[in-house]
């Protein structure tokens, strides 16, 4: 195992105010947040100069540091166009690097976006390519503009209409987009999108992980799509294995546990779950912390 790995999950996991989230935290054992959302009723990018103080005087106060800013940047369709892109993720870079800039992250997030073709497109990566090529002209610009000021970014994978739906176009985005940027890989998303977690998946992506998100599930049939949301410790997909790879190859020195996408399954037990696959890491694996 490469070292100590540090767990967090999404701020809002521990609650809608974020001062009672980072008690929460603190009482889990957390000591690294990710944030999102939950911000005093804000998105991250939308905190304005008195928030932020705010939120870096509740961060010190106890004792935390910040591992991502997850903003959502991106996460339209790409039919959208270029203006509206443009004006909804380009225009904000800027100011999410100066909110960056006080809140201290070691990476901003980006998001994998989305296409309204996604069940006629064999290869989405291939059609943003071709159809829309200013898209991965304009990921290639925020991602300069935020290694420019001195932050790592990593790209996340969505879980509805999203442009990667196996490795082959997670690995042609990255090749298309250049050197710079890293991939986030949320597991539940790419199986949500239809490729089954496995070793071997994880292997194909490995060059380009940076950081992984943990969520459970279920699925009806060894195999098949998720159906119900769970904890780690149920899920269908080899939680163990894949978890112990990431960790042998030191690929992601922070795991970030996401709630969960699902339906109920009659009789689960849900009180508790993000605590209880805190506790299974932990108990599964000591460098986890």
């Amino acid at each position: 195992m490469a070292g100590t790995v540090r767990l967090t999950m999404l701020n809002g996991m521990g609650g809608v105010d974020f001062e009672a989230s980072l008690r929460t935290h603190a009482a889990w054992g957390l000591r690294t947040l990710d944030l999102k959302d939950s911000l005093f009723g804000k998105r991250v990018t939308d905190l304005d100069d008195a928030d932020l103080a705010r939120v870096r005087q509740l961060i010190d106060g106890h004792g935390m540091d910040v591992s991502n800013l997850s903003t959502q940047l991106f996460e339209g369709a790409v039919e959208a166009g270029r203006q509206a892109w443009q004006r909804e993720y380009l225009a904000k870079i800027p100011r999410t690097i100066e909110i960056a800039r006080v809140l201290r992250p070691r990476c901003i997030r980006l998001l994998a976006c989305r296409t309204e073709r996604r069940s006629e497109v064999a290869d989405a990566t291939a059609y943003l390519a071709e159809a829309h090529p200013w898209a991965i002209a304009m990921y290639r610009e925020a991602v300069e503009q935020v290694l420019g000021a001195g932050f790592d970014v990593l790209i996340e994978n969505e879980a509805h209409k999203c442009i990667w739906s196996r490795p082959a176009e997670v690995l042609g985005f990255f090749e298309r987009l250049g050197g710079g940027a890293g991939f986030m890989w949320d597991i539940q998303n790419l199986w949500q999108m239809g490729t089954f977690p496995s070793v071997e998946v994880y292997g194909q992506l490995r060059p380009l992980i940076r950081q992984v998100h943990l969520k459970g599930g279920m699925s009806e049939t060894a195999g098949g799509p998720l159906r119900w949301r769970s904890a780690l410790e149920h899920a269908s997909w080899p939680v163990k294995e894949i978890v112990a790879a990431v960790l042998a190859d030191g690929v992601s020195p922070i795991l970030c546990l996401n709630p969960s996408h699902g339906q109920a399954k009659d009789g689960y037990e849900y009180d508790d779950v993000t605590q209880r696959d805190i506790e299974f890491l932990r108990r599964e694996f000591p460098g986890i912390r």
